[in-house]
């Protein structure tokens, strides 16, 4: 289960790290001024900027399932449905993270090391190294606000156990209320 969980927890963190460098080195740049007189939108451009990444992170985890497939025989016992899912929320929760640190970053190093340390705190407290009930209760209290959580809280159910969307549905809300 740690292989795919990981492989794809960690294309899709990225995914929302490459956006946010991809934005500040267009402020960098000066282009993002050239960008704000065209008759584009800014949602338009947003999306333009963000929706390769997102195929990406999707294409990455599909090659993660099918090397756990192949190579250890790790097939999920419930729905693929429900992790393209959770997938996609937790994309779009990565990549608005990614944004709103482009937004106040000025410098691409800048974006560098908070999108590193967030991404670093993310995978130790999400629960793949280390049971979240393990923790102290401090940290347990922290993870509440951590995206990876609640995706390999999924991924964990649905290959493990075969959840359905009714035993994941609360970790959809929370992702959900993230993504929003």
């Amino acid at each position: 289960f740690m292989i795919p969980a990981l492989m794809a927890m960690l294309i899709i963190l990225l995914c929302g790290f490459l956006p946010a460098l991809n934005i500040v080195k267009e402020k960098e740049n000066g282009t993002i001024e050239q960008i704000n007189v065209t008759p584009i939108n800014k949602l338009t451009f947003t999306f333009a900027k963000l929706i390769p990444y997102w195929l990406m992170g999707l294409l990455v985890l599909t090659i993660a399932m099918l090397i756990a497939y192949w190579v250890y025989g790790l097939a999920p016992v419930g729905n693929i449905g429900i992790i393209y899912g959770i997938a996609l929320l937790f994309i779009l929760t990565m990549s608005s993270i990614g944004l709103i640190v482009s937004n106040y970053s000025s410098t691409m190093q800048q974006t560098a090391f908070v999108m590193f340390f967030f991404i670093i705190t993310s995978i130790l407290m999400s629960g793949l190294f280390t049971p979240i009930e393990s923790m102290p209760g401090w940290a347990q209290t922290i993870t509440n606000f951590i995206p990876p959580r609640y995706f390999i809280e999924v991924m964990r159910g649905v290959y493990l156990k075969g959840c359905t969307f009714p035993d994941v549905s609360i970790q959809f809300l929370k992702l959900g209320i993230f993504a929003i």
